[in-house]
């Protein structure tokens, strides 16, 4: 068994706790590479019979659970326990949730060949029990039982919650709400406010905290807009990672938010030329014990299920954090989700900035006056309000399969997708990445859309016109030509901004407000 320690799980924050923060976990990204080569080095293999990481409730969740499932007891001597500080107290090493921890159960006459190859990767490892018939958990404290108690209760048998759920109040009188409620702000003015977004905003300010190029595999960067992709060196193929989630969706429509989180991460690992193959999710809300918030977490569970069976990306991992309030008020639903896809070949990773002056630019999908809880309303009104558009998984797939295929017969010279603050923040996000302007003017039912936040959608530097559109009509999803690439001016419809203002704008706004706070 691998170990480290601490302590930690969900709760609220307020004033007279508020010294509990720093004792949230810390990810150490090295020691977690280390104890997973290891334990790949562990599965080629017949020296164990299971294993299991320690996430919620460390020790106490691992062992109950593994013991539960194959209806088996447990001894451990916890005063074998590695531990990184003095005087902790049992209950402490059955309830820490320190990282980079795995539980292991080795058969029996070859517990030192296991210690031997955690060693070899300079982790610690101890032999702390054995597996008993008794059907209970003993524990021990040098020497003394200190617990003894039966598995099946807190594991296979645990009673179950069924919380009472209850739909919030304050849906039913912000469902109606629209733009038109509104007085009207001309589009310049508009896009000015939105791409003054720290929400919109490059973040390389966070990213430069950490070196992401160790190994020499990153192939697009975090930041890159879209997904991350790292680079599988022993086949030539590559991984691409996307993590999203829209809380103000979330917020007017707990379902289809959580369902959305799913389509834009996987959307958003298409735009990349990969596959989308699963998801691992943090499910992160208020106090349960609200029924309206038990509400929403169970309607986010619903929306991600039925997301994830729809696209055909099964979640294989996650968490939950609940309790996540201040002085009584809760978080917006925040179901968050990490999609993770596979491109066969690596050197066919599509960028998501402009790459050639003159290029056609397209735009995927179809558009509509889609703003409920949109950064239009956010930013101009100070709204979060109306209602979220329905995903057309049918459409959602389409788009996925036309980028894919695109990319492998070298239609696309880049792809972004459309999602926060619509076609014209897309296009300058774009734009401030490459450092070339663009030229685009489409028709819209309304002069607004241009920031309407409709799913399913893209933008993409075409490099072979006739044979993208041909295969996106035999797909059978909308591809409009909608300008082209070039010149050292942002123009979208009646928005025009100099390449060196948006620059300016992106890439220096996010740390102008976090630096205040500093």
């Amino acid at each position: 068994m691998v170990w480290v320690v601490a302590v930690m799980a969900s709760d609220s924050f307020t004033e007279a706790n508020k010294s509990l923060r720093p004792t949230v976990q810390v990810g150490d990204p090295f020691a977690e590479k280390l104890l997973l080569e290891a334990c790949l080095e562990l599965f080629k293999t017949d020296y164990i019979v299971g294993i299991q990481d320690m996430g919620a409730a460390g020790l106490t969740s691992s062992s109950f659970e593994m013991a539960g499932r194959s209806g088996s007891g447990m001894i451990m001597h916890l005063d074998k326990v590695p531990a990184r500080e003095e005087g902790m107290q049992p209950f402490e090493f059955m309830l820490s949730e320190s990282q980079e921890r795995m539980l292991i159960c080795a058969k029996k006459g070859y517990e030192d060949k296991v210690v031997d190859i955690f060693r070899k990767w300079d982790l610690n490892a101890e032999i702390i029990g054995e597996v008993t018939a008794t059907g209970n958990m003993e524990l021990f404290w040098h020497g003394e039982r200190v617990a003894n108690m039966p598995v099946q209760p807190v594991s296979e048998q645990a009673p179950i919650y069924d919380r009472p759920t209850k739909e919030p109040a304050y849906l039913a009188s912000i469902k109606n709400t629209t733009i038109h409620d509104f007085a009207n702000v001309e589009n310049q003015k508009a896009f000015d406010a939105l791409l003054n977004s720290v929400e919109v905003s490059d973040k390389t300010w966070i990213f430069n905290q950490y070196d992401s190029t160790v190994q020499t595999n990153t192939i697009k960067a975090p930041g890159s807009l879209d997904a991350s992709v790292i680079r599988i060196k022993e086949n030539g193929k590559a991984l691409s990672m996307s993590s999203d989630c829209n809380p103000r969706y979330n917020y007017i429509d707990p379902k289809m938010g959580a369902a959305a989180a799913v389509a834009e991460s996987g959307r958003n690992v298409a735009m990349s030329g990969a596959r989308p193959l699963a998801i691992t999710d943090c499910l992160n809300y208020g106090n349960p014990e609200n029924p309206e918030v038990m509400w929403q977490f169970a309607q986010g569970c619903y929306g991600i299920k039925e997301a994830c069976a729809k696209l055909n990306t099964p979640v294989v991992s996650g968490n939950v954090s609940l309790y996540n309030e201040t002085n009584g008020v809760g978080v917006f639903p925040t179901p968050a989700i990490v999609m993770v896809g596979l491109n066969d070949n690596a050197n066919k990773t599509l960028p998501s900035s402009f790459q050639k002056e003159g290029a056609s630019i397209y735009l995927l999908g179809d558009t509509k006056s889609d703003f409920g809880a949109s950064l239009y309303m956010k930013e101009l009104y100070g709204k979060v309000e109306g209602t979220l558009a329905e995903l057309d998984y049918d459409k959602e797939l389409k788009l996925w399969e036309l980028v894919i295929e695109a990319n492998k017969k070298g239609y696309l010279n880049a792809a972004k997708d459309v999602n926060v603050g619509g076609i014209a923040i897309a296009l300058a996000k774009m734009v401030a990445k490459s450092k070339k302007g663009v030229i685009c003017k489409f028709t819209c039912n309304d002069a607004r859309d241009i920031f309407a936040e409709s799913f399913s959608r893209a933008l993409v530097e075409v490099n072979d016109d006739a044979g993208f559109v041909a295969m996106a009509k035999t797909i059978g999803l909308s591809a409009v030509k909608i300008g082209t690439v070039g010149g050292n001016t942002f123009t979208c419809n009646d928005v025009s901004k100099s390449v060196e203002a948006i620059c300016e704008r992106y890439f220096n706004r996010f740390a102008e407000v976090i630096e205040q706070d500093i």
